[in-house]
């Protein structure tokens, strides 16, 4: 419960958070940044971490001096696209040994020849897209993987969809997160991120339901 409640607080006060971190390391936020992106987006079972909401505090901090906007953009990018690029061999190198094996029970082979043709017709899209959803985007380039979606046109989506996540938050929270009305309630515009963010899934679930 405690372990929830410091996650909870964080989330509510990642301002704070991070510009005690910016005091204390200074640069070396950046290697942080970077590391908490790259195991968010590049480790399955780690969905859990910051994503949206740490790079456009993080923006928010380049606006008044504490960061470089630019050089936080080009970390995010970075982390993201070498992110994805780990979680996809993850999940070809796990799927070519459920190939290889024989009697499963878990793991059906016709669901990853299901995941396999999906990705064949609907995989651009989704490497893109996927990027803005929270827990999605860890999962999207792990099943792209066990789908052995081709590897030349997943980087080619995947470096799409990073730089423009990069740039969506790092820039956004350099022009608007220092508004005092964001300011003022910064906690809860980080919950309406993450919610706004975790839209387009409900809406999927919805019609399939």
């Amino acid at each position: 419960m405690s372990l929830l409640k410091l996650g909870i607080d964080v989330v509510l006060h990642l301002d704070k958070y991070l510009g005690t971190i910016i005091q204390a390391y200074g640069t070396a936020t950046y290697l942080l940044i970077f590391l908490i992106l790259f195991f968010e987006t590049g480790i399955v079972i780690t969905p859990f971490l910051p994503g949206d909401s740490l790079i456009f505090a993080a923006g928010a901090f380049a606006a008044i001096g504490s960061l470089n906007v630019f050089t936080l953009f080009i970390v995010v990018a970075l982390a993201a696209i070498l992110g994805d690029t780990v979680n996809y061999h993850i999940g070809k190198f796990i799927g070519e040994k459920i190939y290889e094996a024989e009697n499963l029970k878990l793991i059906k082979k016709e669901h990853l020849l299901e995941a396999r043709n999906f990705y064949d017709k609907y995989g651009s899209m989704t490497i893109v897209l996927g990027r803005f959803i929270p827990i999605i985007r860890t999962f999207v380039p792990f099943v792209a993987g066990i789908g052995e979606m081709n590897y030349i046109h997943f980087l080619t989506y995947n470096a799409l969809g990073g730089v423009a996540w990069a740039a969506l938050f790092s820039f956004g929270g350099y022009y608007f997160g220092n508004l005092e009305v964001v300011k003022t309630h910064f906690g809860f515009v980080t919950i309406a991120i993450i919610v706004i963010s975790l839209i387009p899934a409900l809406v999927t679930f919805l019609r399939k339901k």
